[in-house]
């Protein structure tokens, strides 16, 4: 589906939409909301538009928390909510915080929460600042676009790059994440994680910097490429 046909679908073809459409606005923000496993999730400059990679992190989460039976969650770096929010549609019963250091994301996610009619809990801050106890998953898509990496100009002239760059060619979150995971994660718990497609190995090495004893995956999206990591920590100290 082209962005005209999809704003003719899902949005106001107006003139002035249609303007928008052809100065290099994404059409998701000119529609306003996107579908994210069937639910409706506002999108506007304040927060990365969600993708069908993140979907799949989700859908792989979701396997490990049914056979782990896992009971609390945090989204670190939730942005629009879309994580949170489905994870808490699929465990209404399950504890689900979110986190995010940018207070205009957060004030559009406690929307997104409130129109999907769930109930999580958001704190503003970096990573784990905000947060004082431990959870059974820990699932995150941060910034991962390493500062001198090529991006299409309708991403990099549109989406906050607070949402996309990260430094250390892109691995700072998951590093800071990994450092001081013990602290906030339960035995056996579980590091969901989306990545770059060349990031794969270089997480497992940051693994075995900061890990003890764990089983880590990497599992490719469906284009083929390696999108998300599952790290199952058994050593909690």
């Amino acid at each position: 589906m082209t962005p005209l046909e999809y704003l003719e679908k899902y949005g106001n073809p107006s003139k002035e939409n249609i303007e928008r459409l052809n100065n290099g606005e994404p059409v998701q923000y000119i529609v306003g909301s996107v579908s994210f496993y069937g639910n409706i999730i506002d999108v506007d400059k304040r927060v990365l538009i969600p993708r069908f990679e993140t979907e799949e992190l989700v859908e792989n989460a979701v396997k490990y928390i049914k056979k782990y039976n896992y009971q609390s969650i945090v989204d670190i770096g939730t942005g629009s909510g879309c994580i949170a929010i489905t994870l808490k549609k699929f465990f209404p019963s399950v504890l689900v915080d979110a986190v995010d250091i940018s207070l205009d994301a957060l004030e559009l996610a406690k929307t997104n929460a409130e129109k999907n009619n769930v109930s999580i809990n958001f704190y503003n801050g970096n990573l784990f600042e905000p947060l004082n106890r431990k959870y059974d998953v820990i699932i995150s898509n941060p910034p991962y676009i390493a500062y001198n990496e090529e991006i299409m100009d309708i991403v990099k002239n549109n989406e906050p790059n607070l949402a996309l760059y990260a430094p250390n060619e892109g691995l700072y979150f998951y590093e800071e994440i990994l450092k001081n995971v013990y602290k906030y994660i339960n035995n056996n718990g579980l590091i969901a994680f989306e990545i770059g497609y060349n990031q794969g190995e270089k997480i497992r090495k940051l693994s075995e910097k900061y890990l003890k004893k764990y089983d880590f995956e990497i599992k490719k999206d469906m284009t083929g490429k390696d999108r998300m990591v599952f790290i199952r920590v058994t050593d909690i100290r």
